[in-house]
Order: structure tokens, then sequence, then C-alpha cells
């Protein structure tokens, strides 16, 4: 499902840590926003990587997205996403920010009914405030990345170029099946993204093939290579188009935004064909 004539709700996820997806998520939301997107990145993860790598410090926050989770059957307006959007250094970028208190959600959620759409009940405040909204997610399949998947339109699946980065990808998607036949939403696969791409090596190049041999069409066209300029960028608290526009990590994820927002303008065109 694609919202209306509004926000394209996109997550990043893959259960495998360590395969640069706060990373992806921080740099195409920043590169979406210089190409003059308003965009809006909520953060998911109770490591609130994503916060920290905008120049947040999460614990200066009186509220954030787990209030918004955890309080979803209140109507205390301070638990609407709105209410905790803070601005970056980044023009027309947004963030919804984490904190550890989030490691709560999980299990203050799990009994609950519905609990796989505590997120989406919220979202409808910023769908029209936004052209592009990024979730970054958990390195887990629990209720805190169903309920991602269940508050977004598309997915983006970053892999690392390492041995066993494919293992678990059967298992997410079996989630995404269960997504769509259980929940009763159907989140599409926008793309699977090649990351920490090491083409000196035989086995980045070998995993790189089997990425493409196993997803086909769905391997977007760029490639992130490891570069120590996007660790760098994460510990000063901006994006590396901002730390460094002219590293080829900066320039690699800014293809991908060009990526991410043709499909988007594809897609929404032959919507409204339909």
């Amino acid at each position: 499902m694609i919202y209306p004539e509004s926000a394209r709700v996109i997550a990043l996820v893959n259960q495998k840590g360590g395969c640069a997806k706060t990373t992806t998520a921080v740099n195409l939301a920043a590169c979406l926003a210089v190409n003059g997107h308003r965009t809006l990145l909520v953060d998911l993860d109770p490591q609130a990587n994503a916060t920290v790598s905008l120049g947040v410090d999460p614990g200066s926050q009186h509220r954030n997205i787990y209030h918004v989770l955890v309080e979803v059957d209140h109507d205390d307006d301070g638990t609407t996403i709105p209410s905790i959007i803070v601005p970056t250094t980044v023009d027309n970028l947004m963030l919804a920010p984490s904190s550890i208190d989030l490691a709560a959600a999980e299990l203050e959620l799990a009994s609950r009914i519905g609990r796989e759409r505590a997120l989406r009940k919220r979202m409808g405040p910023v769908l029209s405030e936004y052209e592009y909204i990024v979730l970054d997610t958990p390195p887990s399949l629990g209720v805190l990345t169903l309920n991602a998947l269940v508050a977004a339109d598309a997915l983006i699946i970053p892999i690392q170029t390492h041995y066993y980065a494919l293992l678990g990808m059967r298992q997410l998607l079996r989630t995404l099946k269960m997504v769509r036949e259980e929940v009763g939403h159907n989140v599409e696969i926008l793309g699977v993204l090649p990351t920490m791409y090491d083409s000196r090596t035989n086995i980045s190049k070998e995993i790189l093939q089997g990425i493409q041999d196993f997803f086909g069409e769905k391997v977007f066209g760029t490639t992130i290579h490891f570069n120590i300029r996007l660790v760098e960028s994460s510990m000063v608290g901006v994006p590396l188009f901002i730390h460094d526009k002219a590293s080829r990590g900066a320039q690699e994820y800014m293809a991908l935004a060009k990526e991410v927002v043709k499909h988007a303008e594809r897609t929404r065109g032959a919507a409204a064909r339909t």
C-alpha cells in the first residue's frame, strides 16, 4: 500500500547487525533532504545510533518514539509523532529520536492486541508533512521491526557483502509473507542494497554475485563500498554528505537516493493511472 498524495514510508530492515542499516538510514535520509525532499527519519532502534549520528543526544529529549508507541492508546497530545520531532543539521531533514527506553517497548507491547499497528496508528499527522519517511529498525525481527513493516509501504534490505550475509534472508522473507497474509499489509521490497563492499577481496565479489542471483532485479544499481569516512561522520554527528561531500560514500548514497526517488515517482505515476 502506498499512502496516496503523501509520504513514501520506507523501512530499513535486516535482522543481522553490522550491515550498515543505520548508516544507510541516516545517509539516505540526508541525501533525500539535500535534494530538496522534506524528509523525516524515525529511529526505532533502542541503541539510538541514528539519533546520535544526527548530532542529537538521546538523553536530552523529554519524550521520544518510545512514548509514541507505548502510549498509543491514549489521547495525550504528548505522545504524537509531531510532538517529539526535532530538527537536524541538514535542511529539510527532521528526526523522531529514540533512546534506551525503547528497549522496554518490546515487553510492554508484547501482550497488547494489535501491537504490530502501534506505529501505524500514529503516522497520520506526519504523512502529509513529508515526502519521505525513513524508518531505522533494530537488528531483530521483534515487535519494533514488525511495527516498521506494518507502518511502511516499502522496504530496503541492506546486506553486507561478507560471508553469512545471505543467511537469515529466508527468515526475513517469511516475516514479510506473514505481514502480508496475517496482518493484511502488502509491503513491497523497494530494493536490496549491497553494503561494506570491498572490491579487493574475492569473497566480496562472490557474495555480491550471490545477492544478485538470489534477489535478481530487486538489487539496487548502487553498491556501498566500505569507507572509513562513513564511520567518521557518525562519530561527529553529521551525515557523510555534510561531513565530506566529495567522498566516495557520499556520492554512493546520493546515487542511492536518486534511485529511490526514481522508483517512488514511477510507482506514484502507476498508481495515478489506475
